[in-house]
């Protein structure tokens, strides 16, 4: 990538993707800014566990040279999944090998963490919140943001999630409620405040479905358990049924109606939540989403292709994305050619992998599910393994720059 005059490229969006992005580039050599409407990295709570995989979120980390400082965050017991049926049946009980690091947890907000203190001082700015992106001359586009900062940019990178500012530029597609709502509920202390949750859930996720429902709950780290308590309903079920959302108490009457019938031992994770509960319903942009290229503004991630978490390759891809995105701006010679080959690849992944509205339908349909409605575990491992080692023997070598 030619250094003089030195391209001006902006990345709306600092999560997972949107970094990964900025510190792949940085390595390279190569100069950007992150924009992100958060007033600081601690402004929000980022949310449960990521399972990053062999063939995806794991290269892009490696790419980033940060794979050791990932692996010794990460959490690979937090790899065992357990699949009940609503009567509290087990279907599956998988627990990884000790060796096993195909898919090993860590806190959206640690990784976070870990990839915006590995970028140079002052690539993020926070309190940025992009209000428009107009385009201008030669590919170039003005952005505007809330606080009246302007920049005019050669490359404007939308990572910035579902909803995002810069996808109009290049689609009209807007997301799609799938009828599925998840409902969060948390627990802290768990291993001592709430010991039959943490029985339930153990060291990864605990899942029971059954008739348009489900009961999903994942370990976090510091004894905190995300439940995610499934309904097949508009997206803010609690007004639907005529509850005020805001009353925690009759949200989960409401919960305990829907659930009637469910094993006793699932119920804990409607009955004994510490906090609120807050309502997350499940958004799609139906696949394949693709767009004509547009000079100057390319997107990754959610923003290009929201999926549903069944499959788990919502922040993988996104990272993969951000990754493959800054190797094809330091490979080729303009930022046209970059984002032509970046989008060919990146478009045809996303295609293949589908909105994952389908797997909804299959595991919240009506009556119970069975095992063969799960994927099995251990074949998913292998397949990340070898997924991996196929994308290391084609990647070409790429210079980079002497930054840590």
């Amino acid at each position: 990538m030619p250094t003089t005059p030195a391209p001006q490229i902006a990345v709306i969006g600092a999560g997972p993707g949107g970094l990964t992005c900025a510190r792949v580039l940085q390595r390279h050599g190569i100069d950007v800014t992150v924009y992100d409407r958060d007033a600081s990295p601690d402004a929000r709570n980022q949310g449960g566990t990521l399972d990053l995989h062999a063939d995806s979120g794991q290269i892009a980390l490696e790419e980033a040279g940060l794979l050791d400082e990932f692996h010794a965050l990460a959490r690979p017991e937090g790899q065992a999944q357990r699949v009940l049926t609503r009567h509290g049946e087990v279907l599956v009980d998988y627990r990884p090998t000790g060796a096993e690091d195909a898919a090993p947890e860590i806190d959206r907000g640690q990784l976070r963490t870990l990839l915006a203190q590995s970028l140079t001082p002052g690539t993020i700015q926070w309190g940025h919140t992009l209000t428009s992106a107009a385009p201008g001359p030669a590919g170039t586009h003005r952005l505007t943001f809330e606080n009246g900062v302007t920049r005019d940019v050669d490359l404007v990178i939308g990572a910035d999630g579902a909803w995002s500012r810069v996808r109009p530029l290049v689609s009209a597609a807007t997301p799609v409620h799938t009828g599925v709502t998840f409902v969060e509920a948390h627990f802290d202390a768990v291993d001592t405040a709430h010991p039959a949750v943490a029985e339930l859930v153990g060291d990864g996720q605990v899942f029971a479905t059954g008739d348009h429902k489900g009961l999903i709950a994942q370990r976090n780290s510091d004894q905190h358990v995300r439940a995610y308590i499934a309904v097949r309903d508009e997206a803010d079920p609690s007004r639907a049924a005529g509850v005020d959302p805001e009353d925690t108490e009759a949200v989960r009457a409401a919960l305990l109606r829907a659930f009637a019938g469910w094993d006793e031992r699932l119920l804990v994770l409607i009955t004994d939540n510490d906090g609120p509960y807050v309502n997350r319903p499940l958004f799609v942009l139906p696949a394949p989403h693709t767009w004509p290229h547009t000079p100057g503004v390319t997107l990754l991630g959610d923003a290009a292709h929201l999926m549903t978490p069944f499959g788990g390759n919502g922040a993988n891809f996104a990272m993969l994305d951000g990754c493959e995105l800054a190797l094809a701006v330091a490979r080729h010679d303009t930022l046209d050619e970059a984002v032509t080959a970046y989008e060919r690849t990146m478009l045809a992944r996303a295609a293949a992998a589908g909105d994952g509205a389908a797997a909804l339908e299959r595991v919240f349909g009506p009556g119970d599910r069975d095992r063969a409605d799960f994927p099995d575990f251990a074949k998913e491992t292998e397949r990340y393994r070898q997924g991996a080692a196929a994308y290391r023997t084609r990647r070409p070598a790429t210079p980079q720059a002497p930054l840590s």
